[in-house]
Formats: C-alpha cells, structure tokens, sequence
C-alpha cells in the first residue's frame, strides 16, 4: 500500500473517472436520488473509518476501498447533476415552440453552405412565454447573409422550432447526435437571417465576451498582415485554434504527413510557451523569493494567450495542466508529473464530466503521458555526441513517444496511419514553434507598433509556406499514409494493452508479463476472426439515406458496386461522412460505378442480387404491366400512386433523399392493407439487407 502513496491524486483521479464513465454508459444503474443517498452514507462511512483508523492501522484498507467507492459515485452524481436534459425546464421537455430567446455562447464558424454558432437557451414561446434552458446549434444559410452580425453575449430572438438532433442514418456514419450530447446540445435548427433578431447586446460584460472579442481582434490582425490565404489559415489554426478556413485537400496533406497535431491549439503549443516563459524567467532563479514570482508571471503569461485564443476548451485543458505544473515549485509539492497530470484532469472533469469523452481531451492527455513516461528511456537508448545530432535524436524520440501513446486512438477516430511521422516532425515541431512565436510576436508588435507588424508578418508568412511545401511533399511520398483502417472499441482497448503489456516487460525487466501480451494477442486475433466473419465476409445491398440525393451499393466480399447520381459522385465531402465508413466495416478495398448486374428495361433498371430482383424508377413514367421486382427504390417523385395496381409482386418500395416530404407522405399514407411497405430514407434512415 505504501508504494502507491506518491500517486494518491492519480488514484483519486481514476476513481472519478470510473464513477463518470458509469454515469455515461450505465446511467439508469442508480436513479439520482438512491446515487446521492449511497454517496453521503459513503462519506459518513468514510469518515467514521477515519477516526477508527486513528486507533487501528488495520482498517486502512477498507478506509481507501471506502474512499474509492466515494469518489466514484462522487463521478456518477457529477454525471447526473450536469447533464442538461434532467432539469426541468430543459427545452427537450417543450412542446409546439414557436419561437425563444437566447443568448449567443460562441463565434460563428464558416461551413461550406452555412454559417454556425451554439445558443443558450432563456425562454421560450408556446401557447405563452416561459422560462427554458437549454442549447441550441444553429445554421444560418449563407444564401440569406454574407456575415454573422451577432457576437458572443447578443441576447436574440429566434423564429421557429428547434428540432432534436437525429441520430445517424446510414450504417457506421459518425454518430453527431451523440457527440452533440457531450456538449450537453440536443437540438438544431436550420434558418435563414431573418429568422434571427437582435434583442440587446449584453448589458453586463462577462470575461468571456471580452476574450471572443480579443480572438477577433487577433483575427484581423492575422489576415491583415498575412496575405497568402492558406498560410492565412494556417496561422489561424496554429495561433488562435480557428480551424475552419482551412482547405480539405491541406487538411488531408497535414493528416497524411503526421502533421495534424500542430493544427489544433494544445498541449504542444501551450507547452513551448511555458518553456519559453521559463527560459525567459530563468536569470530570476537565483533569488530566494523567485518561486512565486515566476509562478504568477507564467501562470499569468498562459491565461493571457488563453484569452487571446477566446478561451477554447482545448486550451483551456493545457493552460489548467501546465497552471498546475507551474503552481507545483513554489508550493514544494514534491511529487511526480503523474500527480500533476491527474490533478489538472480532476479539476477540469469537475467542472465538465462529459471532457473525458472528447477526443481531444483523450489524444492530449495519452501523449502527454507518453512523452512523460516513455521520452527519456527511448532518448537513452542512444547516446549522440553532437548537439545537432542529439537536437534531432530528442525531436524523435518526443514524436515516437507521443505516437506510441495516441496510435491506437487515432486509428480508431481517423482510421489512418501516418508512415513518415518521424521525417515530418523533425522540420513540423522546429517550425511550428517558430510560428506561434512569431504569431505571438505579429500581435504584440500589432499592439505597440503597428509599423513593424508588417515585417513580422512577412517572416510568419514565409515560414509557414515553408511547412506548407514539406508537409505537401511528404504527403506525395509513396505510402504515406495507411489509409481505411477500421478498428472497434474494443480492438482499441486490446492495442491500448498490448502497448502496456510491452512496457511492462521492459520495465521490470521480467518475462513473466509475456502472458499478458498472449492473452491480448489471441483476444484481439479472436476479434478481427468474428469481425470478418461477421461482416467481411457477408454481402450487403444499401440505400443510402443523403438529403437531394440517390445512393446505392452492393458490396460483396471486400468488392463495391456503386451507384449514385453525378454529383454526389463527384463529392467527396459526402461520400466520406455518409458512405465510407460502412465501406471501412465491410473492408471494401476496391469500388467501382460499373454494375455488372444491371438489367435495363423500358424506362427502369433491373438488378439481379442474391436472388433478389431491385427495380429502380427515376424519370417520371407509367407502369402499363405487372413489376416484377421484389425491391422498388423510387428517385425523383418518378412514380404516381395511380399506378400501385402494377406492384403486386413487390415487396418493399424504397423512397431515396431525392423525393419530396409531401411525396413520402402520400405513400406512407398508402401502405395501408397492401402487400407491400414503404421505407422511406429521409424518415427511416438507410434501408438495408444482409446476406450471409
């Protein structure tokens, strides 16, 4: 017991997270009520042990287990007390809204048709005004607005309904709704500008609001002293952590060199600014009273670039962590970094249970640890009598070390591999601190002499063309990138272990711990047996659910047949977020538009499937005779109700995201007592058959 005492606030951490991760999956195991009763007895218990312990050291056992079991239903009640939902006033519970009022709780991000920003809910209108809670997600369409008006704190008033967020419609697609919910959002609304009115900008001005406004300022300074529009975008990312002006195609270049990490403001970036504040600091060590000192100026210095980035979440954890680190020497906390790290996560899951299931949070806090624990028995693995040689050896080693930590993760959320992660890193870290340096520079010189700006922002400007070119060329190396990887959860975790398993080895340098590794070997071989007979192995004919469009493919054995109109063909923003992951399940390795088993007829195609025959109506058109299909998918509004006399033998009749609501309706309406039904992809989602 002894052994584990200098980690006591990691401990105390994951008994916090547990009771969270309890809370979130297992939510209905206790009801709120008999959740807060079991803690309170837990803390009473607690507390009684610790007076009997005071005279029986023997009863420090059940004393932690105690404490264990109080922090993690310490978890589960946080999980409770901050989900939305359960109060009620939430406007999940709202019926017939008509209209609300609400406060505007972010900077407006630029999509490609549409314009978005998070509400928070004041109240709402129904037969009569009342009070609500609540978030909202709105997309204001670009074709009814040029530029978001509002900013954050405006109080507006809002026509229209919001809707809850639907889950997902077509197999394995990214699952928005649950995502949403870990922001504590359940709905949306899709509106035009003058559905959106001002009501007042805010009378008390909160920290927040100054930040927004801070980031925007920042904003303008960038792109008034960068002019090229992808370096433009790119210190936007690198300095402020704003993401969405940047191009799909240098998205995938900086994903496929390895380069990802610098793109989102974090740990990295936060970390070479506390280091820099140090360096900087360091002529002060030499006085007694320094300490402190050096503590209020760093942890200030970081909450200032805090507020420079407009206080997002992902700085926010790094700030929090390395505010910690900082606090840790003058206070003489004589503990490790694993103490510190989990200390900064309490303090945020806290506040924000729900962090532990972004994946931000996740890949920040897993490198972190990676570099903490792994960085230095790699980087003694060879010892390098040059400094530029020994530069380069610490570079690489920090990247192995973050990439050992995070590579299962980032297969599981991204489904690549970057293979030249270790050539890219050693040009990308050196340069993307040169550039937050040089953006923190742009702004202070913006500040205090603008005449300087200029230059500063040419010397930015140039550096990140720099990383722009070496990030393009490693991207067109060959197999740059393992692609289409496709791992469960659970094949996650066993990764995750298998990694663990290996470290153990190597530091206790026993064999003994080869079983472990076995047992996670065989478990996940036994995985990836059950997956592929499950559904590699299987075919499988879908319809794909895609508002304004139609999508159909056969998948066989690893092999795509696809069909779908030309635009969508030609979009590869949709085809990647609706189609490719069912493709990554079914290990689909090679997709063509060519269908072999295409029968045309007047005015209708045929396919011929696992004795199944699948007509497909897209223009217009009546039936004279009997259809003989077993399947009828329906594009367009193409086939009148007058002619469902000719469906006899049809057995289901699909309506893809082509047709109209009122269309769908008509047929819905007309299902009753006939032989066959309707399934209708807007409404139902994806219609499916497997066969094995």
């Amino acid at each position: 017991m002894q052994k584990w005492v200098p980690y006591a606030m990691v401990r105390i951490t994951l008994c916090l997270v547990a009771g969270i991760l309890l809370g979130i999956y297992q939510p209905n195991i206790l009801n709120p009520t008999s959740a807060k009763i079991l803690l309170v007895l837990l803390i009473g218990l607690a507390f009684a042990l610790y007076l009997l312990k005071l005279k029986s050291k023997s009863l420090n056992p059940v004393f932690g287990v105690v404490v264990w079991l109080a922090l993690t239903a310490t978890g589960f009640v946080l999980v409770h007390q901050r989900t939305l939902r359960n109060q009620p006033d939430n406007i999940i519970h709202f019926n017939n809204i008509s209209a609300y009022e609400a406060v505007v709780r972010s900077a407006p991000e630029s999509k490609a048709n549409s314009w978005k920003l998070y509400v928070e809910v004041k109240r709402v209108k129904t037969d009569t005004w009342q009070a609500a809670s609540g978030k909202v997600v709105l997309y204001v369409s670009k074709k009814t607005i040029d530029k978001i008006p509002w900013r954050y704190g405006d109080r507006v008033l809002i026509q229209g309904t919001p809707h809850e967020v639907a889950p997902p419609a077509n197999p394995n697609e990214f699952n928005y709704k649950r995502f949403l919910t870990f922001k504590n959002v359940y709905h949306q609304q899709f509106l035009k500008a003058h559905q959106v009115h001002l009501v007042t900008t805010p009378p008390h001005k909160s920290l927040p609001y100054y930040a927004h406004r801070v980031r925007a300022w920042a904003s303008s300074v960038i792109s008034g002293n960068i002019k090229n529009e992808r370096a433009q975008a790119v210190a936007m990312a690198l300095i402020l952590g704003i993401t969405e002006e940047i191009d799909n195609d240098l998205l995938q270049a900086y994903a496929a060199s390895g380069a990802m990490h610098v793109l989102a403001v974090s740990g990295l970036h936060v970390g070479v600014i506390y280091a820099l504040i140090l360096l900087a600091l360091k002529p002060l060590k030499h006085y007694r009273w320094s300490a402190w000192l050096i503590a209020a100026i760093s942890i200030g210095l970081l909450w200032s670039f805090a507020f420079v980035t407009g206080l997002s979440p992902s700085v926010l954890r790094a700030v929090t962590m390395f505010s910690l680190v900082a606090l840790a020497r003058p206070l003489g906390w004589r503990t490790n970094i694993y103490n510190t790290l989990a200390a900064s996560a309490f303090v945020l899951l806290w506040f924000d249970p729900y962090l532990i299931m972004s994946v931000g949070f996740q890949l920040s806090y897993l490198a972190v640890l990676g570099i903490v624990y792994l960085q230095r028995p790699i980087y003694n693995l060879w010892v390098v009598d040059s400094w530029l040689g020994d530069w380069v050896w610490k570079i690489t080693t920090v990247s192995i070390a973050a990439q050992v930590a995070t590579f299962a993760l980032g297969m599981l959320y991204f489904h690549q591999f970057p293979v030249y992660f270790l050539i890219s890193n050693l040009f990308v870290i050196p340069l993307s601190i040169g550039i937050l340096v040089g953006g923190i520079g742009l702004l202070a010189c913006s500040a205090l002499a603008t005449g300087v700006a200029h230059g500063v922002g040419a010397v930015v400007e140039f550096l990140i063309n720099i990383l722009n070119t070496i990030v393009a060329t490693t991207e067109s190396l060959p197999f740059s990138l393992i692609s289409n990887i496709y791992l469960t959860t659970t094949q996650c975790w066993l990764l995750m272990l298998f990694v663990g398993s290996l470290i153990l080895i190597f530091h206790f340098r026993a064999t003994r711990w080869l079983w472990l590794t076995g047992i996670v070997v065989t478990a996940f071989v036994a995985t990836q047996v059950h997956h592929y007979q499950t559904y590699q192995a299987s075919r499988q004919f879908v319809v794909y659910s895609i508002s304004n469009h139609s999508a159909v493919e056969w998948i066989t054995r690893g092999k795509s047949y696809f069909r779908a109109d030309s635009v969508l063909l030609q979009d590869f923003e949709r085809t990647r977020f609706h189609i490719l992951p069912n493709r990554l399940q079914l290990g689909v390795t090679t997709t063509t538009t060519e269908v072999p088993f295409q029968r045309a007829g007047i005015g209708i195609l045929f396919y011929q499937w696992a004795e199944k025959r699948i007509a497909v109506v897209e223009k217009r058109q009546s039936i004279q005779v009997s259809l003989p299909a077993d399947y009828l998918i329906i594009s367009h509004n193409a086939l009148s109700l007058k002619d469902t006399s000719q469906l006899r033998f049809v057995s289901q009749i699909i309506l893809d995201g082509t047709n109209s609501s009122q269309y769908i309706g008509r047929w819905k309406a007309a299902q009753q007592n006939k032989p066959w039904q309707v399934h209708a992809t807007p409404h139902d989602g994806a219609f499916i058959i497997r066969d094995n």
